[in-house]
């Protein structure tokens, strides 16, 4: 076929992540550790957000979304292109990831495949989230892990959030989980955790942000949360497990595991060595 005749570069991998105004570093910092995994791959980073992009846009930074750089990459003639979804649980962005690169398949004459979302798999989700609250549990302190949450209760993806709540509160007798605006939201059911923790006897509290990055919502919702946590306990976020100021989900070794996996999975799928 002759338009095929222009497909002549090898594997091209697209970080399709949501986006971040203020901890863009963290994303990059995954494009170059990534680029070390896979040395024999061109990568790429697309932001899926129009809040983000026209944020950033504005300061003269400039970004593309998933539709643009998967046009871009496939005018530059890539035989191969895994879009590594950098979505925490497979939902709704997960979701519009899916359908773009089918999108693309029915008109691009490259292979196209995009990988599974993080906490996608049991096994895998099991072992990071119990390595998560192995290193940051203290024996004097409760851990409040706050999921971002799915707005409406019939989306793809609820079963990963749903597993990964009951999962965190099992791991330890003073864990807690809520979400920001899924279900069970702190607005709603403060009361009763507050409640609740003081009858188990919490003195001290750790809130934990089940964010990839720690953009508005951990400067707002997060500080807002802790404040009002503050008036019955001992309340802080937890401390960044790195050289960060802020804690990150996406610099944690066993989350990049996971996205390297992901990546490695499809690029054998398409007989990459």
């Amino acid at each position: 076929m002759k338009r095929y005749r222009h497909y002549k570069r090898g594997t091209a991998i697209v970080l399709a992540a949501f986006g971040s105004v203020i901890e863009q570093e963290m994303y990059r910092a995954l494009v170059r550790d990534v680029k070390k995994r896979f040395a024999e791959a061109d990568v790429f980073l697309s932001f899926s957000s129009r809040m983000v992009l026209k944020a950033l846009n504005k300061e003269q930074i400039e970004y593309q979304n998933l539709p643009q750089v998967l046009a871009d990459v496939d005018l530059m003639g890539y035989k191969r292109i895994v879009v590594a979804s950098i979505n925490l649980f497979p939902t709704d962005e997960h979701e519009v990831l899916l359908k773009i690169v089918e999108g693309f398949n029915t008109f691009s004459m490259a292979n196209i495949r995009a990988t599974r979302a993080i906490l996608h798999k049991t096994k895998e989700t099991s072992l990071a989230l119990k390595g998560l609250n192995d290193a940051i549990t203290q024996p004097d302190q409760a851990n409040l892990y706050i999921i971002h949450g799915v707005p409406v209760l019939d989306r793809a993806g609820l079963a990963s959030v749903s597993y990964a709540e009951g999962l965190l509160e099992r791991l330890g007798e003073q864990n807690y989980t809520c979400s920001l605006e899924g279900a069970y939201p702190w607005y709603a059911v403060k009361e009763s955790l507050i409640v609740r923790m003081k009858q188990e006897g919490v003195r001290k509290v750790q809130v934990v942000p089940m964010l990839l990055v720690s953009g508005n919502h951990y400067r707002k919702d997060m500080v807002e949360i802790t404040e009002e946590l503050s008036e019955h306990f001992e309340a802080r976020i937890v401390p960044s497990q790195s050289a960060s100021e802020r804690f990150n989900l996406i610099e944690l070794e066993s989350i990049r595991e996971i996205v390297f996996g992901n990546i490695a999975d499809e690029m054998a799928k398409m007989g990459c060595d």
